[in-house]
C-alpha cells in the first residue's frame, strides 16, 4: 500500500528530488539540479510513498495569482505506472487548491502525459507545434468547481450517478453519491440522516447497497477503461457487519481485490470477477461486502 504525504525531512527531500530528476530530466541529460526552480520555496509539495518510504510519486502546487494555481513536476516512477498513483498526487494538489481558494488550475503537458491529464478532466487551451517541436509543451486548464471535484474521469462518474438514480430511483432517496475516482479505486457516500434506523445507526440494508454500487460502479468504469461492454450482475454477495454505523459513511472498493480477469469478454464470454468493499465510520471499518459478478458479454 502506499500514503500521500509532504516531504519534510532531509531524507524526504532527496528521495523526492532524486524521483524528478531520473523522470523529467535525465532522459534529456539535463544535469542533477536542473530538476529545482525558484518557486519550490513556495510551492507545496507532495510525494506518494510505499511501506518503505521510497518515492513512488511527486508533484508540486504554486499560485500564479490568488485564484489561479499551477501544477508543474509531476513524476511517477515509470515500474509503478498504471497504479492511479499520478491521481493520487493530482488529487492532493487539487484539494490544496481549493482550500486555499483557487478558482482554477493550469498545467502544461507534453504529448505523452497529454491523454493523462485529459482523464483527470482539465481541457486544453494552447495546443504546442509538437511536429516541429517535439518537446514543446500544451497548456491545459481545470475550473474547481462543485461538480468536478471528481479527479479522474469526472464526465464519467457523473453520467453513471444520474444513471443510477435515474433507473435505480432509491439511490437518490438514499443519497448515494460518487465521491472519487482515481482509476483504481472508487469512493461512495451516503448521508446517515437519508438511512437511519430507531437506533439512531445507518440500516443494514443501506449498508448493503452501498457496498454493492461500490463494486458494481467500479466493475463499471473499469469496463470503459478497457474499451469493454456487457451487462453486471450480482450473482451472490456477503456482507459482514462489525459493528453498527453512526456517523457520515463512506464505502471504498479497490481494484487490487479483484479476482478474476475482464479478458473472457473480448472472446464473447461472460467474466466472472469477485470483488471486495469496505464500508467505513469516519476512519474505522464497520463492515466488509464480497461480492461475486458476472458481467454478461454482449450477444449480436
Amino acid at each position: 500500500m502506499y500514503k500521500v504525504i509532504e516531504p519534510r525531512t532531509n531524507a524526504e527531500w532527496e528521495r523526492y528530488y532524486q524521483l524528478r530528476w531520473e523522470v523529467l530530466r535525465k532522459p534529456f541529460q539535463r544535469p542533477r539540479g536542473s530538476e529545482q526552480d525558484a518557486y519550490d520555496q513556495v510551492g507545496q509539495h507532495r510525494m506518494v510513498v510505499d511501506s518503505k518510504g521510497q518515492a513512488l510519486a511527486v508533484g508540486r502546487l504554486h499560485f500564479n495569482s490568488p485564484t489561479e494555481g499551477q501544477i508543474r513536476f509531476m513524476a511517477s516512477a515509470p515500474e509503478r505506472r498504471g497504479e492511479g498513483l499520478g491521481v493520487a498526487i493530482v488529487e492532493a494538489l487539487e484539494k490544496l487548491a481549493r482550500e486555499q481558494g483557487a478558482k482554477h488550475i493550469i498545467i502544461n503537458s507534453r504529448d505523452n502525459t497529454l491523454g493523462f491529464y485529459l482523464r483527470c478532466g482539465y481541457e486544453l487551451t494552447e495546443e504546442a507545434d509538437t511536429v516541429r517541436r517535439p518537446q514543446a509543451e500544451h497548456q491545459l486548464r481545470k475550473p474547481l468547481t462543485e461538480a468536478n471535484k471528481i479527479t479522474y474521469r469526472p464526465n464519467w462518474c457523473q453520467e453513471l450517478q444520474q444513471t443510477w438514480h435515474r433507473e435505480i430511483p432509491i439511490t437518490e432517496a438514499m443519497g448515494i453519491r460518487i465521491d472519487q475516482y482515481t482509476g483504481r479505486e472508487i469512493t461512495l457516500s451516503a448521508p446517515l440522516s437519508r438511512n437511519i434506523n430507531v437506533h439512531q445507526s445507518m440500516f443494514a440494508g443501506s449498508i448493503y447497497s452501498l457496498a454493492t454500487l461500490t463494486c458494481w460502479g467500479l466493475l463499471h468504469l473499469q469496463l470503459k477503461e478497457r474499451d469493454l461492454s456487457g451487462g453486471i450482475v450480482l450473482a451472490d454477495g456477503q456482507i459482514e457487519y462489525r459493528k453498527p454505523l453512526k456517523n457520515e459513511p463512506y464505502a471504498i472498493s479497490h481494484m487490487n481485490k479483484l479476482e478474476g480477469e475482464f479478458a473472457p469478454l473480448r472472446e464473447g464470454q461472460n467474466a466472472h470477477l469477485t470483488l471486495t468493499a469496505e464500508v467505513f465510520d469516519e476512519d474505522k471499518v464497520v463492515a466488509e461486502f464480497i461480492g461475486k459478478f458476472v458481467v454478461l458479454a454482449p450477444r449480436d
